[in-house]
């Protein structure tokens, strides 16, 4: 199989997998019983709570993936910087 037929059958396989999850709760057990609680008081529907979990579960991958792709990009050019400071180095006048 060539790399491209490879490509599409992740990617098919991705979308099935997004397509077919079910609606995540993202609430812990200790996050899950105040909202139960909160719900026979009288309180509202815990859908606030649950993107609230969600924001701040990204925020950190999101951190650590920007950082990454700085620290990727940086070290990508001062290879590059590198390369051409040793090629110029060895050629002969």
């Amino acid at each position: 199989m060539t790399r491209k037929i490879l490509k599409y059958i992740a990617f098919a396989l991705v979308i099935l997998l997004v397509l077919a999850a079910e609606p995540l709760a993202a609430q812990c057990a200790m996050c899950k019983a105040s909202a139960e609680t909160n719900l026979k008081a009288g309180g509202g529907d815990p859908q606030g709570l649950n993107a609230g979990i969600l924001y701040m579960l990204m925020l950190p991958y999101l951190l650590v993936g920007s950082i990454g792709y700085w620290w990727w990009r940086n070290r990508k050019s001062e290879t590059v910087q590198v390369t051409e400071l040793t090629d110029a180095d060895f050629k002969q006048p």
